[in-house]
């Protein structure tokens, strides 16, 4: 009755258009309050306070302020710059220069929307100009963007591993092979979807050392960061938190001092903006440990791993199963929230048939981040249609062939750990 209960009035109040941190915490000191057999109330203040006492979630505040400084100091559009040296010169150069830029780009922010937001502002118009459709582009920039959150620093990845306890720095680690498999698939579908386009009328540049030179001096502030900051974790110089701060400082003193993109009475009001987006995401974790909390008392993990294990104790159906509740998930709720609710019912169900934890916080998030492009939620669909212009029904359609390539990626990450557990793996 105390499942029920809860996870009724959780779906009742998100359907009436409740912020979901309201919703679990509204539903969960309703069900303490009303259900025969529930804890006490107190027991919600507890897990309020155990939630937020979090060492490794004060990393999360730390890299979305890292992020929003980079993204203000012209950063992006130096990235832009280098990755065009880089493969520029080739047909269809502005293509891989999307996918290549939203890369280097996630690899500072963290964050998927950002990235398409500050990449597609930039590229979306120069590949208008040379004959790129403008729905191929904008579906491409969001698909692109989705790498976001698998190439470090990444949040989802930082609140899986606070919400199951498992270790930030190999999360991140595995995140990277499946972040450029990522990026060369959409490569070579964009490179596909071009190969009839005869209107492109990009400049057949030859490529130059000296101005990829020239472009790597100038964004190689830029570049260091995931250098700096997967570089002092691994050496064991600083752990993923401090390595937040350390984002912070080196981004207020290559946007301040070096490049000189931000002013420094610019400063509060991007400090601002990313404790607004901050307060949002931690008040979120911290409802989400007395909602965890009281599901665990009510046994929904151990009944959950019980319904999936009396349909079939193969690993492979486990994880399809997996994968497609995860799918259609993400198609309706947004991934933080989606990774703090979920992680505590299936993280155990995965483990049973013999899944890494770490290897699971990949398939999950790689799962969940496939919604950033699926309608009805698709945030980086929205994002990608306010910056270009293209409707949201048009940006559908074009991203289907990404979407495919998407698919056949997450199937080759469930079924092969090594994918993601290669790199953890070495150290």
């Amino acid at each position: 009755m105390i499942a029920v209960t809860l996870i009724g009035l959780l779906f009742l109040f998100i359907a009436l258009s409740m912020p979901i941190a309201m919703a679990m915490g509204l539903a969960t000191l309703v069900t303490m309050l009303f259900v025969d057999g529930a804890p006490p109330v107190a027991l919600l203040a507890r897990s309020l306070v155990t939630a937020a006492d979090s060492f490794p979630l004060i990393a999360v505040p730390l890299f979305i302020l890292a992020g929003d400084l980079m993204q203000v100091g012209g950063i992006s559009r130096r990235i832009v710059e280098f990755a065009f040296s880089l493969v520029g010169h080739v047909k269809g150069g502005l293509a891989y220069v999307n996918v290549l830029a939203c890369c280097f780009f996630a690899a500072i922010s963290g964050s998927s929307p950002a990235t398409v937001a500050a990449i597609g502002s930039n590229l979306i118009p120069e590949m208008e100009k040379v004959g790129y459709p403008r729905a191929f582009s904008s579906s491409l920039t969001a698909a692109g963007g989705m790498v976001g959150v698998m190439i470090p620093p990444s949040i989802p990845f930082i609140i899986y591993g606070v919400t199951a306890e498992v270790s930030i720095g190999k999360l991140f680690m595995a995140g990277i092979v499946p972040g450029v498999l990522f990026a060369i698939a959409y490569m070579a579908t964009a490179r596909l979807l071009l190969r009839r386009n005869a209107k492109l009328k990009e400049e057949k540049k030859s490529f130059s050392y000296q101005e990829v030179g020239r472009s790597f001096g100038s964004s190689i502030w830029a570049l260091l960061v995931p250098v700096i900051i997967l570089g002092g974790i691994y050496g064991g110089i600083f752990t993923p938190t401090e390595a937040g701060g350390v984002a912070v400082f080196y981004a207020i003193l290559v946007g301040v001092f070096v490049y000189r993109d931000i002013r420094l009475a610019d400063l509060p009001q991007i400090f601002a903006h990313s404790s607004r987006t901050s307060g949002q995401i931690l008040i979120l974790v911290v409802m989400a440990g007395g909602f965890g909390r009281l599901l665990t008392i009510a046994q929904v993990p151990n009944d959950l791993a019980a319904a999936i294990s009396g349909i079939s104790n193969d690993p492979l159906v486990v994880l399809l199963l997996i994968n497609l509740l995860l799918i259609v998930i993400g198609m309706f709720m947004e991934t933080i929230a989606s990774i703090i609710i979920l992680t505590p019912l299936l993280l155990p169900v995965a483990m049973a048939v013999g899944v890494d934890p770490v290897h699971f916080g990949v398939v999950m998030t790689v799962n969940l981040a496939i919604g950033f492009c699926t309608p009805p939620l698709g945030v980086n669909l929205f994002v990608a249609s306010s910056v270009s212009g293209v409707k949201i029904l048009q940006l559908s359609r074009a991203i289907i062939p990404y979407f495919v390539a998407m698919l056949v990626l997450l199937a080759a990450i469930t079924y092969i750990p090594e994918t993601s557990m290669f790199l953890p793996g070495l150290k």
